[in-house]
């Protein structure tokens, strides 16, 4: 099974180039560019979309796995080189803490904007009138409830390293919810996946862009509307004594990011992944194709590729003829 995934990749990357303009460049460094391999697979596509556009032009790469927050460290000491997704909701103050110290570089924002925050299926406005207002959550809690919660409802939330201050907005906000944190983003969908076919009650972390949205309706909490004072000055919003009594932002930011010296060492590849651009359709194609289609990353990326030719040309590089 190994062998045939890694010639279905191979056929698939020889399809991509067959017809499209050759590029190469003779590399500034041979040292691998390492780029950041997270724990969720439309970063893990994006990642792997860039390591083989670096790839085809001729720089050597590296996936490396790191957890969301201290790849930032990484990145600021030359441990890791390359980040294609810095989502504002869960990595903004690790991420501006390295570009302000100046070991870590702004590559620009995708197209793609983004949201993360409590989600429900829509089937859960029948079970919870009120929804999607947040004041409709405590008067359903018990029907959120779980054996290892109850009374109080369960919210599932994303892996304990996606940092998103869930305690403290139930706190502040008073809501009768305990978090249960997922173990992965598969642990995290796979429990949505198993209560949408039972129409069981449920609310979980979810983000946009991503593929979920389509195969399972639904839309976010509305929560206060996100402001910066709501994370640093209790006074704002509903409790004037504690902070984050708001909901994530929407219309994040969805950012790469690279170490420092990224540019002086692989000045074309530098050039390649400022071009790079996705929107979140595009977002939701490549991860799409890893969670609903079944491929390994490493094949949806090649498959991505292939399919959006015309755009891969045109983030080629001048430098890479």
């Amino acid at each position: 099974m190994k062998i045939r995934n890694q010639l279905g990749v191979s056929m698939l990357l020889a399809a991509a180039v067959i017809g499209a303009p050759a590029y190469a460049v003779t590399p500034e460094s041979s040292d691998p560019i390492k780029i950041v391999d997270n724990n969720w697979s439309s970063q893990k596509v994006l990642a792997r979309v860039a390591q083989q556009l670096l790839e085809k032009i001729g720089y050597e790469t590296k996936i490396v796995p790191s957890d969301s927050q201290g790849q930032f460290a990484a990145m600021g000491l030359g441990d890791l080189d390359l980040q294609m997704e810095v989502w504002e909701g869960t990595m903004h103050d690790s991420f501006m803490k390295e570009v302000e110290a100046g070991r870590m570089v702004d590559l620009g924002s995708h197209t793609a904007t983004t949201r993360e925050d409590w989600w429900y299926p829509d089937y859960m406005e029948e079970i919870c009138p009120g929804l999607p207002d947040w004041k409709a959550l405590n008067a359903c809690a018990a029907k959120f409830a779980a054996p290892e919660t109850a009374p109080k409802g369960r919210y599932l939330a994303g892996p304990v390293d996606w940092i998103k201050h869930d305690k403290e907005k139930i706190d502040a906000l008073d809501l009768n919810f305990t978090v249960v944190n997922a173990g992965s983003a598969a642990a995290l969908f796979g429990e949505l996946k198993s209560a949408a076919a039972r129409k069981e009650p449920i609310v979980l972390f979810n983000w946009s862009p991503n593929w979920v949205g389509a195969a399972f309706p639904g839309k976010f909490v509305e929560f206060p509307k996100h402001e910066k004072a709501c994370t640093e000055d209790p006074k704002w919003g509903t409790n004037p004594d504690k902070t984050y009594d708001c909901g994530s932002p929407t219309g994040g930011y969805l950012k790469k990011a690279a170490w420092s010296g990224f540019e002086k060492k692989w000045a074309c590849a530098y050039q390649l992944v400022k071009n790079i651009d996705f929107t979140g359709p595009m977002i939701d194609q490549a991860a799409a194709l890893a969670d609903v289609d079944g491929m390994t990353h490493d094949a949806a990326a090649a498959a991505w590729i292939e399919k959006n030719q015309k755009q891969v040309t045109a983030w080629m590089p001048d430098c890479a003829t």
